[in-house]
């Protein structure tokens, strides 16, 4: 069995703001020599989050203003009444969507769909230096 732990650093210039990160993750999985296994990038922060989609421009824009039906910007959030940080949403919005991705490595390759992109999403509501952290496990 191998282990393979690598980064991805991105600075992001506040919500919403969705970063195609599908190459890098596949450079990571040629980095680590892994025919057949698993590879899992998670965002170190609550207030980012990862999935896939289709990255195109309809989706990108789709994609925030669902944000806003579901949580949107303007509740009312404990969260921003105890800190005054004005990103109660941001947290709600990741914890829904989740800070991890793991896909399969299947001779050398990750199996997404034609149209699947696996995205970083920064859900807060200012820039931030975001540090991804991919693992890879296999042989």
């Amino acid at each position: 069995m191998v282990t393979y732990s690598g980064r991805i650093s991105l600075k992001t210039k506040g919500e919403p703001e969705i970063v195609d990160i599908t190459g890098e993750v596949e450079g990571h999985v040629k980095s680590s020599g892994i025919k057949s296994g698993l590879i899992t990038v998670f965002v170190t922060g609550s207030t980012g989050a990862i999935t896939t989609l289709e990255y195109e421009p309809g989706l990108l824009k789709d994609l925030p203003a669902a944000f806003e039906r579901f949580a949107p910007k303007e509740a009312v959030y404990e969260h921003h009444l105890r800190w005054q940080d004005g990103n109660g949403h941001s947290h709600v919005r990741a914890a829904i969507i989740g800070p991890s991705i793991t896909v399969p490595i299947i001779d050398s390759r990750m199996p997404l769909g034609t149209w699947q992109q696996i995205v970083f999403l920064e859900l807060d509501n200012r820039p931030r230096q975001r540090t991804l952290i991919v693992q890879a496990m296999g042989e």
